[in-house]
């Protein structure tokens, strides 16, 4: 899932447990690009823009909430 729109018709819970999942792939490809056993390295680039994607969506929820 990438897209910003499969995000934004998530629940604010959904969202949140698809952060948590994808830091934790995050930090796992990040271990395993410190012992150069790294298949892709887009990877990383990918789950960081995912990352900042679902930050950004629930950071406008919040601010539409006020």
């Amino acid at each position: 899932m990438s897209k910003a729109t499969e995000y934004r018709e998530m629940s604010d819970e959904q969202l949140a447990a698809e952060l948590s999942q994808t830091q934790r792939d995050l930090f796992d490809l990040r271990f395993r690009a410190s012992t150069e056993r790294l298949d892709a390295p887009s990877n990383l680039r990918r789950l960081r823009r995912s990352i900042a994607r679902i930050k950004t969506i629930q950071s406008e929820r919040a601010l539409a909430a006020k």
